[in-house]
């Protein structure tokens, strides 16, 4: 039997899984999903878990089961381009025919003295729980400072200020103005929010360093009870260890195919593939979509297309709370009430389809 393997059970490989089963993949073929946890975690909702409004359970949802999907969970420390084999840090190993890697990312601390040792992280459902343990245990009047004013920051900074009403709340942004990518009208409404709701941003921050209790913005020393981490990401350690040609940011580059330049076999996808375009959910589904299309043709002996469509992502969606929210697609842009039953909307059919 050929095996292919799909290293990180997020949203690019549940993808795949959506499009090969039940039967889009060849009768000689498994297919072996590995993954650290025994189910796929929401990563979009991890602010809320974070914040203490929503619950473990709501951020999960089960694998698919098929007589010919294989799951093997562990951490993993070690691709083996060469052998092809993935090995795990109990001492076990698995080989592969075919590999698509889709780890997803980690903090990037970006250098900076004290950050990753002395913050708290919403990256991985386990982290998340520790952040939610720190954050709904601090004292009435604590102050907790949340660093990077990406659509993480904005959205933990919301969610925690409806969970903890109590709380001084920092939101640090190195840009003159929140969301600096996208309309105006967009950022002057959830700069709104945050003024409307007592959450301070501090705009065209700098921070140089991180101590217990401190952080360092430029030349000023700010006190704070806690520091929530949201400033940018990058590969997984293993993956910024492959033994393959890499981006600046440590991200193995990719062919039109989502392929490693020099070998067929391994597909990455998600937050560990080197893209132009902004790591997201959306991205990995749509690396997914057309990794499946490679390997369909491929198992059918047919010539792969000579361009591959170019992939245009729709937008995006932030919640502000439970009950505002905003909503950037097809240029133009959606706040408020509605732009938050969109984004919840889509949650609830995602969750739909994935689970039946």
């Amino acid at each position: 039997m050929k095996r292919l393997v799909l290293l990180g059970g997020g949203y690019g490989n549940m993808r795949m899984l959506l499009r090969l089963l039940p039967n889009q993949f060849p009768e000689d073929t498994i297919i072996t999903l590995v993954d650290r946890n025994p189910f796929h975690s929401l990563k979009t909702e991890f602010y809320a878990l974070a914040a203490g409004t929503t619950t473990d359970k709501k951020v999960r949802v089960n694998f698919p089961e098929h007589e010919r999907l294989e799951k093997v969970y562990g951490e993993v420390t070690k691709i083996d381009r060469k052998e092809k084999k993935i090995y795990f840090n109990d001492g076990r190993e698995i080989s592969y025919d075919d590999l698509v890697i889709g780890l997803g990312c980690e903090d990037d601390y970006h250098g900076v003295p004290g950050a990753e040792e002395h913050t708290l992280s919403i990256q991985t459902i386990a982290n998340s729980r520790k952040t939610f343990e720190t954050l709904c245990g601090l004292p009435p009047g604590s102050t907790v400072a949340i660093v990077g004013a990406g659509l993480s920051g904005i959205e933990i900074a919301s969610e925690l200020r409806e969970s903890r009403a109590d709380l001084q709340i920092k939101l640090f942004d190195r840009s003159k103005r929140i969301l600096r990518a996208f309309p105006e009208k967009l950022s002057k409404y959830v700069k709104e929010w945050f003024e409307s709701n007592n959450v301070e941003i501090i705009s065209e921050a700098n921070i140089t360093k991180v101590e217990p209790g401190k952080l360092y913005n430029h030349d000023e020393v700010i006190e704070v009870d806690a520091i929530v981490w949201t400033a940018g990401v990058r590969p997984v350690k293993i993956v910024r260890e492959m033994d393959a040609e890499k981006d600046k940011k440590g991200r193995p580059l990719v062919n039109q195919y989502f392929q490693l330049v020099d070998d067929e076999h391994v597909f990455v996808i998600g937050d560990c593939a080197s893209s132009d375009l902004p790591a997201s959910a959306q991205l990995a589904e749509e690396q997914a979509d057309r990794v499946a299309q490679v390997l369909k043709l491929r198992w059918k002996g047919q010539p792969l297309p000579e361009k591959m469509p170019e992939i245009k992502l729709k937008g995006f969606m932030g919640s502000l709370g439970k009950k505002q929210g905003f909503v950037y697609i097809a240029d133009k842009t959606v706040t408020g009430r509605i732009a938050r039953l969109m984004k919840s909307g889509l949650l609830w059919m995602y969750k739909r389809q994935n689970e039946n």
